[in-house]
C-alpha cells in the first residue's frame, strides 16, 4: 500500500469524490494508468488491478493519495474476488468500480490462433463481468458507479478486428442489461464510448491496412488521437457526474443517432481496400496489438504451458 502526506491539489479539495475508494482495472498503463492518476488527484483512494506488477507498482507511485496494487488476471474470477477482499480491508469499500482491462488482436479472423481470439474475448467481456461480480456486493453497500470502458468499435465493427469488435459491443450490452437490475440498489452504471486514443494499441493499428483505410474516411476531426490524459479528464468528470454515457471524445454523443448507418459504411470503405490488397498483405500483421495486450498473452500462455516446456 501506497501512501503520501504531502500536499494534495487544489482540484482535489474541490472534489465529491475525496477519500472514496476507486477500483481501475488494467491500470499499469495506457487509459487505466492515466485514470487511476487523475481519480487520486480529485482526492480518492485508488486499487489499481493489472497484470504486469512492476509497472503496476510504477503508476502507483506517483499517486498522491493511498493507494493499493493487486496482481490479478480479470478472467480469473477467484483472483478477483481475492482483489476486492484486499481493497475492503486495507482501503475500505469501493464507491467507483472502472471494468478498463482490456486487449485486442487484428488481423483475419481465419488466420488469427483462436486461442488468442477467445482470450480477447476473455479479457474484455468475461473480465467485465467477473469484476462487476467481485466489486458488486461493495457497490450496493456504497450505492457507488460502475463504469464500463467500451468503444466505437461497438458502433461499427470493423473487419480483421473481429474478437475485439465482438467484446467491446459485448460489453456494452452488458453493461446497459446490469444497469437494469442494480440501479434499485442505488448503483449506477455508466458506459464510456473511446474513439482514438494515444495508447501503445493505437500505434500498431496503424500497421493494419484496412483499420488504416477505415480511418484515413473519417472527417478531420474523428482522426484526431488524443492523449491519454485527455480521456482520462472526461472519464473523471463521468464519474464526478455518475453519467449514464460518457464520451470521449464529447462529440461522440452525436453519433449515437447514426448508429444504424455506421455498419454498412464501415463494410463499403473495407471492402474497397481488402479487393485491393493481396491476400498475404491483409494476413501480415496477425496478432496481438500492444505492449499491454502482448504481456498478458505472453502471461496467460505462460500459465497454460506444461512445466519443463
Amino acid at each position: 500500500m501506497h501512501s503520501d502526506d504531502g500536499p494534495r491539489t487544489a482540484a482535489t479539495g474541490a472534489s465529491p469524490l475525496r477519500g472514496r475508494v476507486a477500483v481501475v482495472t488494467g491500470a499499469a498503463r495506457g487509459v487505466g494508468e492515466a485514470l487511476a492518476r487523475h481519480l487520486s488527484e480529485a482526492g480518492m483512494h485508488v486499487a489499481l488491478l493489472g497484470r504486469e506488477a512492476r509497472t503496476l507498482h510504477a503508476a502507483a507511485s506517483a499517486l498522491p493519495t493511498p493507494s493499493l496494487c493487486v496482481e490479478a488476471d480479470v478472467t480469473d474470477q477467484e483472483a478477483l474476488e481475492e482483489a476486492a477482499r484486499q481493497v475492503a480491508h486495507r482501503l475500505g469499500e469501493a464507491s467507483v468500480v472502472v471494468a478498463n482491462a482490456g486487449v485486442a488482436a487484428g488481423g483475419p479472423f481465419r488466420r488469427t490462433d483462436g486461442d488468442l481470439w477467445r482470450r480477447v474475448i476473455d479479457v474484455n467481456l468475461v473480465g467485465s463481468a467477473n469484476t462487476a461480480r467481485a466489486f458488486l456486493p461493495q457497490l450496493a453497500r456504497t450505492r457507488g458507479y460502475f463504469l464500463q470502458i467500451a468503444s466505437t468499435a461497438a458502433f461499427g465493427a470493423a473487419p480483421m478486428m473481429s474478437a475485439y469488435c465482438a467484446s467491446k459491443a459485448g460489453a456494452e450490452s452488458f453493461a446497459q442489461a446490469l444497469r437494469g437490475e442494480v440501479e434499485p440498489d442505488g448503483v449506477s452504471v455508466g458506459i464510456a464510448y473511446l474513439h482514438w486514443t494515444g495508447t501503445d494499441m493505437i500505434t500498431d493499428l496503424d500497421e493494419h491496412p484496412v483499420l488504416r483505410a477505415l480511418r484515413s474516411h473519417q472527417p478531420w476531426f474523428a482522426r484526431r488521437v488524443h492523449s491519454t490524459d485527455q480521456v482520462a479528464d472526461w472519464l473523471t468528470a463521468g464519474v464526478e457526474r455518475r453519467a449514464r454515457y460518457v464520451y470521449a471524445p464529447p462529440w461522440l454523443r452525436w453519433c449515437q443517432p447514426l448508429r444504424p448507418l455506421f455498419p454498412s459504411l464501415v463494410t463499403r470503405v473495407a471492402r474497397r481496400e481488402m479487393r485491393r490488397l493481396r491476400t498475404d498483405a491483409l494476413g501480415a500483421d496477425t496478432g496481438v496489438l500492444g505492449a499491454g495486450g502482448r504481456a498478458d498473452w505472453e502471461l496467460y500462455r505462460s500459465a497454460a504451458r506444461p512445466p519443463g516446456r
